[in-house]
């Protein structure tokens, strides 16, 4: 009786790990693939603020954006 108990929470507690390792994995993969900001959108974000962003700002913005993913 306690040692169902006890594989049904090693199952679970393994399940959860190994979920959140695969999520993780797939996202990162994702993100890689389709990145949520390019440089188009971050001229145009620019511009919408009222500046003229040089290719340098641009590459800055990007290198920034790719370090937290």
């Amino acid at each position: 009786m306690i040692w169902d108990i006890l594989y049904v929470i090693i199952g679970l507690v393994v399940g959860l790990v190994v979920g959140f390792l695969l999520a993780r994995k797939l996202m990162k993969k994702e993100l890689k693939k389709n990145p949520p900001i390019n440089e188009q959108m971050i001229r145009t974000m620019m511009s919408g603020m009222g500046r003229t962003p040089s290719q340098k700002q641009v590459n800055q913005m990007m290198k920034q954006m790719n370090k937290f993913m």
